[in-house]
């Protein structure tokens, strides 16, 4: 037994947590990672990504789906008679069938009929009804119907509107923001991430601006308003969120979907990291700012890993 009781003490790195409640105890603490392979970066310079799949459904969006429910919650707006209800690329749906299981909610999902089939097979696993939109109309298709549906029906639903919804932006605020914070000992300087709800981008900024005011908040976007990027929105043509403040990013950088898919690639050659598209954009992103810097700390959002998109073309012609 003493043997064993100083192997157990040798044992290198923190001890695995243990959830007594549930599964959703494990959303969020999610690792920086950092990527020294993909350029030739001063010394005084590093970069950072902010690894989201490892919150148990996978991607970033568990972040905002639990403040929203449990907000709701919190509030009365959400009752076990109620269907929680929005619209979704995927990854949020991911997260909100996943929490509605735990807490025992039904789930009605609107989606575009593009979204990749492993989150499709993802959702429908947990139980959830899906409403397919027009691939062609993108994100804002599915976001009409499912305030369509909502006004036809406002006693069934509650309605999670992660486009407008503040508690979206708060859960970053309040964990998100912290954490990189915390991870980097407070030497952040520049904060890099996509926008698609902007909950992430603008809840995890204000936070690290209130840290230090200095930060600089750089916003991703796709280039065109048709695009592959999944996820993403280009704010100049689609509906803009309500939780959106233009103002106040530092700066904006547009990104080719041909440039993320090829970042996307290039992130498994170098450093081994499978990452989803939005992922590829912000690297692409981050590789423009570093090749200004000589100095200072570098953060990006890693929202999801690849392997939710390998049934896509890209994957299947790689």
């Amino acid at each position: 037994m003493k043997r064993v009781a100083k192997e157990l003490k040798r044992r290198p790195g923190p001890k695995p947590p243990v959830f007594k409640d549930s599964i959703l105890q494990g959303i969020g603490n999610t690792p920086l990672i950092r990527l020294s392979r993909m350029a030739n970066l001063p010394r005084g310079l590093k970069l950072y990504a902010k690894a989201e799949w490892y919150n148990p459904g996978g991607s970033v969006k568990d972040r905002p789906a639990l403040r929203i429910i449990e907000d709701a919650e919190s509030s009365g707006r959400l009752t076990k008679d109620k269907i929680i209800i929005d619209s979704t690329s995927g990854n949020t749906g991911i997260a909100y069938a996943m929490i509605g299981s735990v807490k025992g909610y039904k789930v009605s999902l609107v989606m575009p009929s593009n979204v990749s089939e492993e989150r499709k097979v993802i959702v429908k696993s947990y139980g959830v009804d899906i409403i397919y939109t027009d691939p062609l109309k993108g994100s804002d298709g599915a976001i009409l119907e499912v305030r369509r549906l909502v006004e036809m029906e406002p006693d069934k639903y509650f309605f999670a509107d992660q486009y407008n919804n503040p508690s979206n932006p708060a859960a970053h605020y309040h964990t998100t923001g912290v954490e990189i914070w915390e991870q980097t000992r407070g030497k952040v300087t520049h904060f890099i991430a996509g926008l698609g709800t902007s909950g992430t981008l603008m809840g995890t900024g204000r936070r690290l601006k209130e840290f230090n005011p200095n930060i600089q908040v750089i916003a991703v976007e796709p280039a065109t308003p048709i695009h592959g990027l999944e996820g993403l929105k280009h704010m100049d043509t689609a509906i803009v969120p309500g939780i959106y403040d233009p103002t106040f990013p530092d700066r904006k950088i547009k990104v080719d979907t041909e440039e993320a898919y090829k970042t996307v690639k290039a992130l498994g050659m170098k450093e081994g990291l499978l990452v989803g598209y939005s992922a590829g954009a912000a690297m692409w992103a981050a590789l423009q700012v570093v090749k200004e810097l000589k100095e200072g700390c570098v953060v990006l959002i890693f929202p999801d890993s690849g392997h939710h998109y390998l049934s896509t073309s890209f994957w299947l012609e790689a």
